[in-house]
Formats: C-alpha cells, sequence, structure tokens
C-alpha cells in the first residue's frame, strides 16, 4: 500500500507511476489518471469519513458516455450514507465493442485498488439503462465483483451466467418504466437458477429511485457481506435494517399496494435469513398473500401484463411493416395509438396508467433503436429514416430532435411541403431557438423562402430574412 496522508479534506497519495494525486473527501475527484501508459480517466468519490487505517467497498458505476462524474453523482447520497467508494470511468462507450470496455473498466479496477484500501470481496458494480446492463456482464469476467445494482435494467445477457460463480443482482425499477416487465421476468428467472437477486419495485411520477431506494440497495449488500463472514456481524445494524425494511412493508399495505408490499418482503426473506429467525415475517407473508387485496390486484396485474405483450407485438409488427414498405399513410395509426394512450394516463386504473407509461417508453426505446440501426448502415435509407422521425415526432412530441431531421431531410430531398409542415409542428411545441433553426443542415435554400420565415415570424416574431408583402 502506497503513504498516503490525511489531511483536513484532501487525501494526498503517492501512486505507482510517481504522480501525486489529491483525492477529496465527500466530493468527487475529476479526472484521475489511470496509468501513464493509457490516455484514460476516472472519477473518484470518497465518503467524507473516509480514512485510510481500514478497506473500504468500491462500487464501480458504469456510464457508456464515459460522464463518469455525472454517474457518479447519481449514487454520491446513497454512498454516503451507507460507506461506500465511488469511481467511473470516462472512456466507456456504446461505440467501443465490449470486450474494449471490458478492459478499460478493468484498467480502472485495478488503479482505484492501487490508490485506495480497498475491503477484499466488496467489489461491486452499478449503473443506469444500458451501463447497468454493462454492469451486470462485468462479473462474469472480473470475478472479484460480488454483486450489481441495476437500476433500470435487467441483466445484459443472462446466458453467459455461471451458477458456479454467483454474485449478487439489485435491480432498482419503477413500476411505470418499460423495463419493469424484463426485469420482472429476470427475477423469475434468476429465482428459477438459484441465483442471489432482489428486486426493489416502487411508484412514483420519475423513473429514477429516490436516496432511500439506493441506500437500501448498498445496504442489502452490506447485510449480504456480513451474512458470507466478509465483513464482521453487526447485530445492531442488522435489526435497525431489518425494522426500517418493514416499516416500508407496512406503509404499502397500508397504501394498499400489497404486491409492492410482497415483493418487499421477498427480499427481505432472501437478505435476513442467514441472519435471523423469519418466522414472524413469513407468517404475514402467507397472510398477505392469501389476502383478497392481493390476489386481486396481481390477476390485475397479469392481466395487464399480457395485453401490454399483444401491444408490443403490434408495435414491433407495424414499425417494421411501415420502413420496409415507406407506409407513410400510417401515420395515421401511429398517432391514434398514442392517443389511446393518452386516454389511459388519464384511468383511475392504477394498473393501466402504469401500463400506458411503459408502451410509451417502449415505442420510443423501439424507434430510437430502428433509428440507430438505419442511420449506422453503410448505405444509409435516408427515406426510411425520415419516416421513423415522423414517427418519433407522433411518439415523442415534445422533443424537437425528431421535427428538427425531418425539416433537414425533407429539405435534402427537395420535399419543402413537408419540410415546410414540420417547422410548424416543431413551433408549435413552443421550441423558440432561432439561431438553431436557421443552421438545421440542407435547409440553406429552404430557409431563406418566404414561406419558411412567415411561419417564422408568426411564432417566433423577427424572422432572419424579410417576409415580402404580396
Amino acid at each position: 500500500m502506497k503513504k498516503i496522508l490525511l489531511l483536513a479534506f484532501v487525501l494526498i497519495s503517492s501512486v505507482v507511476y510517481s504522480q501525486e494525486l489529491r483525492l477529496l473527501r465527500g466530493a468527487i475527484t475529476e479526472n484521475l489518471v489511470v496509468n501513464d501508459s493509457v490516455n484514460e480517466t476516472y472519477s473518484l468519490y470518497l465518503p467524507s469519513n473516509f480514512e485510510v487505517n481500514r478497506p473500504w467497498p468500491v462500487t464501480f458505476v458504469m456510464d457508456l458516455e464515459g460522464k463518469g462524474k455525472a454517474a457518479v453523482s447519481m449514487l454520491i447520497n446513497a454512498a454516503e450514507q451507507e460507506g461506500y467508494v465511488l469511481a467511473s470511468s470516462n472512456n466507456l462507450s456504446d461505440s467501443l465493442a465490449i470486450s474494449e470496455n471490458v478492459l478499460i473498466a478493468n484498467r480502472m479496477f485495478n488503479a482505484v485498488f492501487n490508490t485506495i484500501p480497498t475491503a477484499k470481496n466488496r467489489t461491486y458494480t452499478a449503473g443506469f439503462a444500458s451501463g447497468a446492463m454493462f454492469a451486470s456482464i462485468l462479473p462474469t469476467f472480473v470475478r472479484e465483483i460480488k454483486g450489481v445494482i441495476s437500476i433500470g435494467a435487467a441483466v445484459g445477457n443472462v446466458e453467459i451466467l455461471n451458477t458456479k460463480y454467483p454474485f449478487q443482482f439489485i435491480g432498482l425499477v419503477n413500476r411505470s418504466d418499460y423495463n419493469f416487465t424484463a426485469m420482472y421476468d429476470t427475477k423469475q428467472l434468476l429465482n428459477k437458477l438459484k441465483f442471489p437477486n432482489e428486486l426493489l419495485v416502487f411508484d412514483g411520477a420519475r423513473n429514477l429511485p429516490e436516496i432511500e431506494t439506493i441506500a437500501k440497495a448498498f445496504r442489502m449488500l452490506t447485510l449480504t457481506s456480513m451474512a458470507k463472514g466478509y465483513l464482521q456481524r453487526n447485530d445492531s445494524l442488522i435489526n435497525i435494517s431489518y425494522n426500517q425494511f418493514l416499516v416500508d412493508v407496512n406503509t404499502n399495505v397500508s397504501n394498499q399496494k400489497p404486491l409492492l408490499a410482497t415483493y418487499q418482503m421477498s427480499d427481505m426473506e432472501k437478505i435476513f435469513y442467514p441472519l435471523m429467525k423469519l418466522d414472524s415475517l413469513k407468517a404475514s407473508q402467507k397472510i398477505l398473500r392469501r389476502s383478497t387485496s392481493y390476489r386481486q390486484a396481481n390477476r390485475s396485474q397479469n392481466s395487464y401484463f399480457l395485453k401490454e405483450s399483444f401491444t408490443k407485438e403490434d408495435y414491433s409488427y407495424y414499425l417494421e411493416e411501415d420502413i420496409i414498405t415507406y407506409n407513410y399513410a400510417n401515420l395515421g395509426w401511429w398517432n391514434y395509438q398514442m392517443e389511446e394512450l393518452n386516454k389511459l394516463d388519464k384511468s383511475s386504473n392504477l394498473f393501466e396508467r402504469q401500463m400506458s407509461s411503459r408502451l410509451r417508453g417502449y415505442i420510443n426505446a423501439l424507434v430510437s433503436d430502428n433509428i440507430d440501426f438505419v442511420s449506422t448502415d453503410e448505405q444509409v435509407d435516408f427515406e426510411a429514416l425520415n419516416l421513423l422521425y415522423m414517427i418519433k415526432t407522433i411518439t415523442a412530441p415534445t422533443e424537437c430532435d425528431g421535427y428538427l431531421k425531418v425539416i433537414s431531410m425533407s429539405s435534402k430531398m427537395e420535399d419543402y411541403g413537408t419540410a415546410l409542415f414540420y417547422l410548424e409542428e416543431l413551433l408549435k411545441t413552443g421550441y423558440a431557438n432561432k439561431e438553431e433553426l436557421y443552421a438545421i443542415e440542407h435547409t440553406s435554400l429552404f430557409r431563406i423562402m418566404p414561406e419558411f420565415n412567415e411561419v417564422v415570424e408568426k411564432y417566433l416574431k423577427g424572422a432572419r430574412y424579410d417576409v415580402i408583402e404580396q
């Protein structure tokens, strides 16, 4: 272990490659160099009570856009509360092969291990969405990783899981998130494989979990470490944790959310079974599962799962057909589908509202995936791409990117009538970035036309070019 001097709020570390590091406590240290031989950096967060005289659990946060500081920032409060070090690479990218990203991540792991004292068998990964999927793949290649906190994503590849080398998978997901059904199905599969897993399910307006939910995931990792003997048993913490988890269960029962309560009780049973007797918990779980409220909720949820599955198949089938045939006439069908989801958004039935949210998330992800696929082809099919962006203006009407792309590509194909229509539709949304509007690619001729400037004058006032009165 290198010599580390601990000052008031700064750690000074002399590392292997002869560079002095200044590491902040209770804050993020940015752009730390991985080593002298590669041009790679990472961000590091040390809890405010960090000391060098004991080893610390570390969670590596995966972000495939290479935004290490932003990724770490999302987990800071929970990590501070539960006493975890965080680190995230600035060089991971979804444009790289998995093998390349694994090597980048591994170099970051070694850099952190060589910089601060880390606890053996208490190394974890975490991530959001695509970063979470990558985080769940890493334990297959790096055996030191003992657990994964996956926010909004199922296991990246179930087929490569090795039951001889299990790791703890903790999923966090909102029931309104379109990934909920996939994560729910993954939970059932992992249970069959007897693979350690928990699924923290929550409701709310935001798909991202609250700090308390993320902190609960970290606490689960801590309790599992005690159960496995990686960490000294702390009966006080065990009892406090059990009572805190039980309060959440009772809150959901009181709020008429028996499914959430049963999910939580199932997780509690897995976490606390090696640590304490759970006779009362098991008895309460049996009573709840036999209750009328639970049975009705479970039947209702399964019914909407089935309906959702059929609707997803329709979305996938018609989108593929529309792209292949350039079926612009079917834009009305897509508009109708979104109107139906808008109606469900106002339903008094919680399961209908959640299904609507999941379907909306699914179709937007499906459209985005197809846009990525078509736009990266060697010979880009611009007509298909233009149709996809038109559909995107229907499925995500408040996002300006779809409108801007349609205006650009329609202008490129000299279809100025379509470009003008989408220009006005864009401005109706409240879009007001005039500078960006006059810099849209392929619109050099379109934007000097009187029709273009008349529309801009109507919504934004002060068109760049004069509107000539006839």
